[in-house]
């Protein structure tokens, strides 16, 4: 008869063993792509790149067209981002290319707005039409100096609610 010390030992033991199965099995998934490597890869110059890093996600209509692989500055430090896109979508030379955020607080991805030109962009080529990011703090300090200035408290302090 098994002690109650040798059946608490083998719990144990299938419990770790079965942790480590689903970990080996999580990594194993998570590492694959349902992404294909092939497509080519374009760049676009922004002003301010907040919150976009490797791996932020390219958007055609809301779905997921491809990854940013890359980023950079340029000689005038504007953000020079690279991204890859899927090889079976092909975009206008007009396409322009816009950061946003998904809902008030989410994640930062690059938007593409298709254009209209007949002529189609070549892999490697910059997209020339931007957008940067938003950023919400600077928005909110715009708002603020807004009101001030209609309240004629612009370069002067606020009124104290204790007068």
């Amino acid at each position: 008869m098994a002690s109650r010390n040798d059946r608490d030992t083998v719990t144990g033991g299938a419990v770790v063993v079965f942790g480590a199965l689903l970990l080996t099995l999580a990594f194993s998934i998570g590492g694959k792509s349902t992404e294909s490597a092939d497509g080519y890869t374009l760049s676009a110059r922004f002003n301010r790149a907040d919150g976009i890093s490797v791996g932020s996600p390219v958007r055609l209509s809301g779905a997921v067209i491809g990854r940013v692989v890359d980023q950079g500055l340029d000689d005038r430090y504007r953000a020079v981002l690279t991204f890859q896109v899927r090889s079976d979508i092909k975009l206008a030379s007009d396409t322009a290319a816009v950061i946003y955020t998904d809902g008030l607080l989410g994640a930062k991805f690059i938007e593409l707005k298709l254009g209209g030109d007949d002529q189609m962009l070549k892999p490697g080529q910059e997209i020339q039409y931007t957008q940067d990011a938003v950023v919400i703090e600077d928005l909110l300090d715009m708002i603020i100096q807004q009101a001030r200035a209609k309240r004629g408290y612009l370069d002067k302090p606020l009124p104290s609610a204790t007068n």
